[in-house]
């Protein structure tokens, strides 16, 4: 008998056991909770949330933070809710979603049904499904109508008494919800006034009683220009032109949402034979390493090229064995010689099957991939292009870096239906020659968006087409004011239009249009190492709807950034630059992040 009741109790041990394990691997953990609705979820547990990995919940809405126009007008309207009211039901909708799923393990029944932003289905915690504690709450709205209407009351009579204001970090003022000068602030947060800090400040503006009279300083009324953004991905034929945004997105992350990042891994995943990668270095993107992993599965032969430097502890970017684990081969440019080795394989391009070329400014990192830099990205459907691209990917891969390569005999011009093109590669090709004879060549415009311009010739020529009545205007980078050699004062002296941008990332393109036609961009910064030292390599392309799109693009950023960096120069860490101070990058490279730094100390 006792064997009988101590086997059954192993059997109920057992079971039991075997039931944790099978919930433990089929359950999911929560990493982000964007809307009470709407989540990261970390399905292929890697600790981060991949592009592929939001989901939101099906058939039910709530209240958030950031109201939708349409929500408003369809719900709150007919409820008359104000906009305060719905504010504040959203964030205690937000602390309730943030208590019932924050860094719990759930299980996920995923439905059919996906949209670009979003994987639908449905959540269970503790056995219970989200849809339905979310709809008893309170909090959560089905067809247009409250779920539980006595819970809404319930919140409704709590959100009332919330008092919610915005505090904005970057002046340390705090503003009523319906404050226009609250609205555009940048780095805000919804907090209850009675959790305010007590160094925040009312602003004067909103704070100010009906019957006195406030004049609002001119400087204190600055707005970022509401204006139509331009196409940011254009396809003429054989080329593809694609362009980051670094106005929209203020912040890096590793998430491959982006056009860019989604292009890229469009074509590692379409891949069949091979993949030559040449780039400054990686910084990790889970879903491009996850889909180089799969290339690598499926027999796809993986090449890489890669900068080192002389002294280890001052290569940038961290990541590069990630991909050297996945090569069939790989080489970096480090040698005995310190000078040689100190030059910087700069290149940023990819050759896919031989017969298709990804290149442009854009280095493979969450501040390239994710938006927060300026960049072009150019990819060319071309067997012959892609060929001469090879050529120089096989010279580096024999250890022919910088100085040491030789001029490649193969053709450098190509015709491609609507486009003709021109590809260089530094420092053997010497392309400033060819960027000086376009500039000489100019006759109505030429627009640069770069990181910055150093080359004396390249200078000169500038000045000289200004001369001539040539409309020359630059956008340069922050940092870019204090780099050595920097020619940005030259050229203002000489009445060119320069403006120094004011944003957390980088104005990282090295862009030059010209008259409506003709296009450069790669990797090459308008410098002498650009030119005569580093690896690099140039496209010139004679197409007028890209042309065009560039200039589109180019003007758009120009009416962004204020005309008083026609004349000044932002601090890359300051609050000047918009984002620069909660953005989590050093972006001045001083060792000093956000809140560290003097710049954003001193505001």
């Amino acid at each position: 008998m006792k064997e009988f009741i101590t086997g059954i109790i192993l059997i109920i041990l057992f079971s039991t056991f075997s039931l944790f394990i099978i919930n433990s691997e089929n359950s999911n953990s929560i990493m982000e909770i964007y809307t009470p609705t709407k989540f990261g979820i970390d399905f292929n547990k890697n600790n981060s949330v991949d592009n592929n990995e939001i989901f939101c919940i099906e058939g039910i809405e709530s209240f958030s933070m950031e109201p939708s126009e349409e929500f408003y007008e369809s719900f709150a309207i007919k409820n008359g809710l104000n906009h305060k009211q719905l504010i504040s039901l959203g964030y205690l909708a937000q602390d309730f979603a943030q208590n019932t799923l924050k860094n719990k393990r759930v299980q996920v029944k995923k439905s059919d049904k996906i949209s670009s932003e979003c994987r639908y289905g449905e959540i269970y915690t503790n056995g219970m499904k989200y849809s339905e504690m979310l709809k008893h709450s309170g909090f959560g709205i089905i067809n247009g109508e409250i779920g539980e209407p006595k819970n809404f009351e319930k919140n409704l009579f709590s959100a009332n008494k919330l008092n919610l204001v915005i505090l904005n970090h970057k002046s340390n003022k705090y503003h009523k919800l319906d404050c226009p000068y609250g609205k555009i602030a940048h780095d805000t947060v919804y907090i209850p006034k009675k959790h305010l800090p007590k160094q925040a400040k009312q602003c004067k503006y909103c704070h100010l009683e009906k019957n006195k009279k406030f004049h609002v300083k001119k400087e204190t009324r600055t707005k970022i220009p509401q204006i139509p953004q331009p196409p940011l991905v254009i396809t003429d034929d054989n080329i593809k032109i694609i362009f980051t945004d670094y106005t929209k997105n203020l912040k890096p992350h590793t998430k491959c949402i982006t056009n860019v990042c989604s292009e890229l891994l469009s074509h590692i995943n379409n891949a069949t034979e091979s993949i030559d990668i040449a780039i400054y270095g990686y910084s990790e993107i889970p879903g491009i390493t996850q889909s180089l992993q799969k290339a690598k599965n499926r027999g796809v032969k993986i090449r890489f090229i890669y900068d080192s430097k002389f002294d280890p502890s001052e290569n940038y970017y961290p990541n590069n064995q990630k991909i050297i684990d996945l090569a069939t081969s790989h080489r970096s440019d480090i040698t005995d010689s310190k000078t040689q080795s100190n030059m910087l394989m700069h290149n940023k391009f990819i050759i896919f099957d031989n017969k298709t070329v990804f290149t442009g400014s854009m280095n493979i990192s969450p501040t390239g991939l994710s938006d927060y830099d300026v960049n072009s990205i150019a990819i060319i459907k071309s067997e012959q292009i892609a060929n001469i691209y090879k050529n120089e990917f096989e010279q580096m891969l024999n250890g022919r870096f910088h100085k040491l390569k030789q001029c490649s005999k193969m053709p450098n011009k190509f015709t491609l239906n609507n486009s003709k093109v021109e590809v260089y590669f530094s420092p053997q090709d010497k392309p400033s020659i060819r960027i000086i004879q376009l500039i000489q060549n100019a006759q109505k415009y030429i627009y640069i968006p770069t990181f910055l311009i150093t080359h004396k010739n390249i200078t000169e020529e500038l000045i000289n087409a200004k001369l001539r009545g040539v409309d020359v205007r630059v956008i340069i980078d922050a940092n870019s004011t204090s780099t050595k050699n920097t020619k940005h004062a030259i050229l203002r002296e000489n009445k060119i239009l320069l403006k120094t941008e004011n944003y957390a990332g980088k104005v990282h393109s090295k862009t030059m249009i010209i008259d409506d036609e003709i296009l450069v961009l790669g990797s090459m910064n308008f410098s002498n190492s650009g030119d005569n030292k580093n690896d690099e390599n140039v496209l010139i392309i004679k197409n007028p709807k890209l042309a065009k799109a560039h200039k589109d693009f180019f003007l758009y950023l120009w009416t962004l950034i204020p005309n008083k960096y026609l004349k000044t120069n932002p601090k890359a860490e300051s609050y000047e630059s918009i984002g620069a101070c909660s953005d989590g990058v050093d972006n001045n490279f001083n060792g000093e992040i956000d809140n560290q730094d003097a710049y954003c100390k001193r505001h």
